[in-house]
């Protein structure tokens, strides 16, 4: 490697419009945390909506909530809760300058988030064939035959509304998680070809990967650990 080549590697460049990098690292912290601002004002209606539905329609959620996988919930938490750590320790060592260790980290992180998306994928095709998915094949035969034999028919309409929320908040999340992965793909690859050494900028986007982790610990008790013990 020449030593233009590491140089550059070692000293992010400080683009035309800011005075110093100084000034430049706390415009990009500043940028991302705007970003996420808005990101928890969208988020925040959709959790918003569904704590109101979940208050009216306890009964009917809970029935759906337990039609969930609750095994694949709780691998996909403790999951992302490792990748958190993963993508800390790609922050500590971009910080640090140890670029190696830094793509190491970033792969890491992208694995576990893979197998998170596998897992998702997995519960998805899972209630595809109990036709638990609104709009395409909901029709849940064993859950009828219970909500009749029970006389709670009228929750039908509620465990539909309770996966209409389901998939639009977990695939929304998961779309977040794709976006995630392939920016990681991206910076990681930079990083490997002593092309970037911005560690403002590996921090920002451990930022946001850790926002889309905070959103899954807040989704999974809502959506999974409804009422555990509710019979339809």
């Amino acid at each position: 490697m020449s030593n233009a080549v590491a140089q550059h590697a070692e000293s992010p460049q400080l683009l035309s419009h800011f005075d110093d990098l100084q000034q430049q690292d706390e415009s990009t912290k500043l940028g991302m945390w705007t970003f996420l601002a808005t990101e928890v004002m969208f988020f925040g209606g959709m959790f918003l909506a569904y704590i109101l539905f979940r208050w009216l329609y306890h009964g009917g959620f809970a029935v759906g909530s337990n039609e969930l996988i609750m095994p694949a919930g709780f691998i996909n938490t403790g999951v992302l809760l490792v990748s958190s750590l993963t993508m800390a320790l790609a922050v500590d060592e971009a910080k640090l300058g140890n670029h190696k260790s830094v793509v190491r980290f970033l792969i890491l992180t992208m694995i576990l988030g893979s197998i998170f998306l596998g897992v998702k994928a997995f519960e998805y095709i899972t209630d595809y064939h109990e036709n638990l998915i609104p709009g395409l094949n909901f029709h849940p035969e064993h859950l009828i035959e219970e909500l009749e034999k029970s006389g709670n028919m009228e929750d039908l309409p509620h465990v539909k509304l309770f996966f209409v929320l389901y998939f639009a908040m977990t695939g929304l999340h998961a779309l977040h998680m794709v976006i995630g992965i392939a920016v990681l793909a991206v910076l990681a690859y930079l990083i490997f070809k002593n092309k970037f050494a911005d560690g403002a900028t590996v921090e920002s986007v451990g930022l946001y990967w850790h926002f889309v982790d905070l959103v899954w610990v807040f989704l999974f008790p809502l959506l999974y650990l409804i009422d555990l013990n509710h019979k339809p």
